[in-house]
Formats: structure tokens, C-alpha cells, sequence
């Protein structure tokens, strides 16, 4: 079974497919984001990979019991199971908290777009950051997380 990733031109086109499916009044299936909010928590997914986001180490937080980094990565990208549903996310990419805020949905969809398709483009126009948890990733890494990432939010709102 291939695995998807962003990198796959018919994926891409999945989730942008899904993308223009949320709306600002989409109900959310679990959590406790809007619509509005999971465009910008997305968004500022995006801005922190790309390095125009600063955001502090998550790992303690996250992982109660030792296991190691390179073995949780592996999992969360490699395993074929869905993210776990309410899962903390660091305050910095948090609308409820130091995330950016909704302001108009289109605009900010418009904005989780624009950083979309930079995110994808080649060649890139920026250097990947560490991931808060995972580290620093390889090129396919940050494609497949992308595309996990998106899908998981896209479920959330039932598309």
C-alpha cells in the first residue's frame, strides 16, 4: 500500500479537494476548534515547519513514558492508523492561545492556501525547521506529515 503524502500530485489534490469543502460554519466531529480555528492552527502549522513561526519544544509534554523520538516519528508517519483524536497541541500554533486568531474565514483560508502550495512547491524557497516533537525530518518525512496532518483536521470537520 502506498502512503500518501503531498508529494503525490493526486494527494495534493485530495486535500486541496477537501480544503474547499470546510466551511466556517463546518461542525466539528471531536476537539475543540471552528472551522475557522483549524485553518489557522493548519496555517500556522505550515509558518512553523517553514521557520516563520517560532514555537517551543513539545516532547516532554507529549511522551509521559521514555520512548524514543526516532521510534514515536516512525509510527506517527509510517503506521497506516489515524492520529489520535485530542491531542495537545504547542500554545504557539493554538488559535485558543498564542496561535494566530481567526479573522474572516476566506481570508484565512485564502492565507492556509497560499501556504499550502508554497510548502509544496519545488524548488523550495525556504529551509525546513526541526519538528517540535519528531525533530529534524528529510524532504518525503515533511510531505507525508503535511499530508497526515491536513487529513487528520479534515476528519475532524467530517471531509
Amino acid at each position: 500500500m502506498t502512503k500518501r503524502t503531498l508529494s503525490n500530485i493526486a494527494d495534493k489534490q485530495q486535500i486541496a479537494d477537501r480544503l474547499e469543502k470546510i466551511q466556517p460554519n463546518s461542525a466539528r466531529c471531536w476537539g475543540v476548534m471552528s472551522a475557522n480555528e483549524m485553518v489557522c492552527h493548519l496555517a500556522d502549522s505550515f509558518r512553523m515547519v517553514m521557520g516563520e513561526k517560532q514555537v517551543g519544544p513539545l516532547t516532554e509534554r507529549l511522551l509521559p513514558v521514555p520512548v524514543p523520538i526516532a521510534f514515536v516519528k516512525w509510527f506517527a508517519l509510517q503506521v497506516p492508523l489515524p492520529w489520535p483524536k485530542g491531542t495537545k497541541t504547542l500554545p504557539e500554533v493554538d488559535p485558543k492561545r498564542k496561535g494566530n486568531q481567526p479573522t474572516e474565514f476566506a481570508a484565512d483560508l485564502a492565507e492556509l492556501r497560499r501556504l499550502f502550495e508554497r510548502f509544496t512547491q519545488e524548488p523550495r524557497d525556504f529551509d525546513w525547521k526541526p519538528h517540535p516533537i519528531f525533530g529534524v525530518m528529510r524532504d518525503d518525512e515533511w510531505q507525508r506529515w503535511a499530508y497526515l496532518h491536513m487529513d487528520h483536521h479534515l476528519r475532524q470537520f467530517g471531509v
